[in-house]
């Protein structure tokens, strides 16, 4: 079996257009440097995986992102659409593990269970506390999952089980993990505030 590809989905750190929720609590450039911060740990996590890498890009250019996390990316951009579409097209060319910046507990081990369940499943999920999921692992393409997704809701995560059970895919369920999307959030993960 093939190999799956880590897929990265982030912005690009600028004050005022990222981590723009944290905004209140942290100003735009503290949300910037905290979501910074968030994706530098994400990278390490992926790279020392040794799999296959994509960053999926919006906020800046190519040139902007191979800077900053690395020359030895395949950076591409993320597209039009909404969160959904942008998903699929990432996920076409499976097998695809789809991550966000924003899981602070993440790590080398995680991202390790993710590849191994895909190769005797075809599908991995790695659900969130505030019931969506910090990663989706697919073996093949499975358009379904993104289609009329109520995005950013408590809902995502059982929608998605949901519709692999529906059509018969067995799928591995990983720890549960914690966001960093709101300001209530910060309390969890104080180091790193500092």
């Amino acid at each position: 079996m093939t190999v799956p590809r880590l897929v990265l989905f982030t912005r690009y750190p600028e004050p005022g257009k990222a981590k723009t929720r944290l905004i209140p609590a942290l100003g735009p450039d503290g949300a910037a440097a905290l979501h910074r911060r968030l994706a530098e740990r994400t990278m390490a996590s992926m790279r020392a995986t040794g799999l296959p890498m994509e960053i999926r890009s919006t906020g800046a250019g190519e040139d902007a992102f191979l800077e900053w996390l690395g020359h030895d990316l395949n950076v591409v951009d993320q597209g039009d659409g909404d969160l959904g579409a942008r998903l699929a097209r990432a996920a076409s060319g499976a097998p695809a593990i789809l991550l966000g910046a924003d899981t602070p507990a993440l790590t080398v081990a995680h991202l390790a269970a993710l590849a191994r369940a895909l190769s005797s499943r075809p599908a991995a999920v790695g659900p969130a506390e505030d019931g969506g999921y910090w990663a989706l692992g697919i073996a093949q393409p499975m358009p379904f999952l993104f289609e009329d997704m109520p995005w950013s809701t408590d809902r995502v995560c059982a929608i998605t089980l949901a519709r692999l059970t529906e059509r018969g895919f067995e799928t591995a369920i990983l720890d549960t993990l914690s966001d960093l999307d709101r300001p209530e959030d910060l309390a969890r993960f104080p180091d790193l505030l500092a």
